[in-house]
C-alpha cells in the first residue's frame, strides 16, 4: 500500500515538499489547488516532472474545494469546468493517476423552520449540469489511466441529493471514490453506509484521526479505528494520503504507521 502526504501550509516550495516526502519514505505528494502555487494555469509541467524524477515520487491532485461546475451562473460553472479540463491535461503530462474532488453542497436558504438547499430545490437544473460535467471530464480523460475520486465530506448522510450526485458520477468509469475516514468519523460515521454501497469503486483514502468534531488529528491521537480502515484500503488496493496539516503531525503519523508495520 502506498502512502502520500498533503501539501502543507508550512512548506511553500514544491521541492521542499518532495524532499520531505522522500525523507519520510512516502510515495507521493497530493497537490492542493486551493493554494495559489498549484493553480492549473501555474503548473510548470517540466519543472514538476524534474522534481518528481529527482526525488523518485509522484503527484496526485486535490481540486479546489470551491470547485462548482453546477453553479447556476453559466460563466462561473464554465470556468470551473475549464479548470478541471486543464487539470486533466496537466495530469496526463505528469502521469498523475488521481484527481480528488469534493461535491460542492451549494447555497442554502435558511427559513424559519428549516434550511433549504438550492441544489435540492432546483434538482433538475443541478443534475443536468453535473451530468454535463461528468461527460466532459470523461471525454477529456479518454483512454488515459486518470481517475477522478469523489471524497466524502461528512454530508452524505444528511444530504440525499449528494447521494444522487455520487450515483450519477459513478455511472462513468472515470469517476471513483475517496474515503476520508476522519470526515466520516466527524459526522458520526454517517458517510460510511453510502461509501460501502460503492465499496468496489474505492481507489483512494484520506487517513487522519478524529475525536468528536475535531478532524485531521495525528494518527493515534483520536478515536478512529484506524486499523479497520487501513485494512479496508489494503483490501481494495487503494493508496492513501496521511491528511494531517503540520509537518510535526505528519512525522508523528509516519512513526505511528511504521511502529505497526504499515509503512
Amino acid at each position: 500500500m502506498q502512502f502520500g502526504m498533503p501539501t502543507l501550509i508550512e512548506i511553500k516550495s514544491l521541492e521542499a515538499c518532495a524532499a520531505l516526502c522522500r525523507k519520510l519514505g512516502l510515495a507521493f505528494v497530493e497537490l492542493n489547488m486551493n493554494l495559489p502555487e498549484y493553480q492549473a494555469d501555474k503548473l510548470d509541467v517540466i519543472k514538476f516532472r524534474e522534481i518528481a524524477d529527482e526525488y523518485d515520487i509522484y503527484f496526485t491532485i486535490h481540486f479546489d474545494e470551491n470547485l462548482n461546475p453546477c453553479d447556476f451562473n453559466e460563466r462561473v460553472a464554465a470556468a470551473y469546468t475549464e479548470t478541471a479540463i486543464r487539470t486533466i491535461d496537466n495530469a496526463k503530462q505528469l502521469s498523475i493517476p488521481i484527481l480528488n474532488m469534493h461535491l460542492n453542497p451549494g447555497v442554502w436558504f435558511t427559513l424559519p423552520d428549516k434550511r433549504v438547499s438550492l441544489f435540492d430545490e432546483y434538482e433538475s437544473e443541478y443534475m443536468q449540469k453535473l451530468n454535463a460535467f461528468r461527460d466532459t471530464c470523461t471525454a477529456a480523460i479518454g483512454d488515459s489511466d486518470i481517475l477522478i475520486c469523489v471524497e466524502n465530506c461528512g454530508d452524505f448522510g444528511d444530504k440525499p441529493y449528494l447521494q444522487k450526485s455520487l450515483e450519477l458520477l459513478l455511472q462513468s468509469p472515470a469517476f471513483t471514490l475517496t474515503f476520508d475516514v476522519g470526515h466520516n468519523a466527524g459526522a458520526s460515521y454517517s458517510d460510511e453506509p453510502t461509501i460501502m454501497e460503492y465499496a468496489d469503486r474505492l481507489v483512494h483514502f484520506h487517513i487522519h484521526d478524529a475525536s468528536g468534531r475535531s478532524n485531521h488529528l495525528t494518527l493515534g491521537e483520536g478515536d478512529v479505528d484506524l486499523k479497520k480502515y487501513l485494512d479496508l484500503a489494503i483490501a481494495h488496493d487503494c493508496r492513501a494520503v496521511i491528511e494531517v496539516k503540520t509537518v510535526y503531525g505528519l512525522q508523528k503519523s509516519v512513526e505511528w504507521l511504521k511502529a505497526r508495520g504499515r509503512l
